[in-house]
């Protein structure tokens, strides 16, 4: 995975974003949704990555993470998801968003015939509870922002509700931080 960004403290929390190739809004309905958030839980629940905040958008997310090899647990989840949402889209007969993903797709890329995600996670450190509260606004409020939703607990997929003591689809490990 190639990124100009380097991850400098390999057990600090990040904020990170993973975004589709062209910015083409895959995420249109729940199965995408859940490919993402099965692929999250997964990583929490058998590679040890800590979750603090997320959210799912129709063409990219974000999050705040920790994981001793960051760059590994995104290859995976990339990776694992890339796969899911090319078999999605064949089931749901989207020719469209194939035929996109065909077209944009980097050359040198040869295992796949498809590109779901553009390449790196822009990792950036949390350096203090500033940054922290900071990225979280960020994240939860781009629902908002877009016009989804008048509220960002309003939003499903994100860790908004979890934040107003509301039951989320993803658990987060608030204590480790």
């Amino acid at each position: 995975m190639r990124s100009r960004y380097k991850i400098s403290e390999q057990h600090g929390w990040y904020f990170v974003t993973s975004t589709t190739i062209q910015w083409i809004p895959l995420f249109t309905n729940q199965n995408y949704f859940d490919i993402i958030l099965t692929s999250l839980k997964f990583s929490q629940l058998r590679k040890d990555l800590k979750i603090y905040a997320f959210v799912i958008m129709d063409n990219h997310f974000h999050a705040i993470l920790q994981h001793s090899n960051l760059s590994g647990a995104m290859q995976s989840i990339k990776s694992y998801t890339a796969g899911r949402i090319i078999k999605q889209l064949q089931i749901e007969r989207k020719s469209w968003a194939l035929d996109l993903l065909k077209q944009y797709k980097q050359l040198y890329k040869t295992s796949s015939n498809y590109q779901i995600w553009q390449e790196g996670f822009h990792p950036q450190l949390i350096e203090n509870d500033s940054i922290l509260t900071q990225k979280i606004e960020y994240i939860h409020h781009n629902p908002v922002k877009r016009g989804w939703v008048d509220s960002p607990e309003a939003w499903r997929y994100s860790s908004a509700r979890y934040f107003e003591d509301q039951k989320g689809l993803l658990k987060l490990d608030i204590e480790w931080f």
